[in-house]
């Protein structure tokens, strides 16, 4: 799994591109004037980090994603567990249900999902 840790600014950033993703850097440029109040110049050197982190590609004037938000967000709760819970899902759930509690329904959608892989592995 790749270290994609982004800061707030940077995630709000990244939002922008995969929302408008094919994006001519001009365009992108905009959108950060618009959304984010910044100058051409910081939108092109956090577009540049991001770059060299592997998350886009800016290629010709687009901007598109290498990794796609659900790749990214997935990532990142993938490490939280890792980090918070030992790596732990069971323990995540207990502490989450613990304190917030599971309705009838989320508990049929996890029970779905845990039926659905376990049917993947027999297969």
């Amino acid at each position: 799994m790749e270290d994609y840790r982004l800061g707030v600014v940077e995630t709000r950033f990244a939002e922008l591109v995969w929302e408008n993703e094919p994006v001519s850097s001009g365009e992108l440029v905009k959108l950060c004037a618009k959304e984010l109040e910044w100058k051409k110049s910081t939108t092109y050197t956090v577009l540049k980090k991001l770059c060299d982190k592997g998350l886009f590609r800016n290629s010709g004037g687009t901007v598109t994603a290498l990794v796609s938000q659900k790749e990214y967000l997935s990532g990142q709760s993938k490490r939280f567990v890792a980090d918070t819970f030992s790596g732990s899902l069971p323990a995540f759930i207990a502490a989450f249900a613990g304190s917030e509690g599971l309705s009838d329904r989320d508990i049929r959608e996890l029970q779905k999902m845990i039926d659905d892989y376990g049917r993947r592995g027999k297969e």
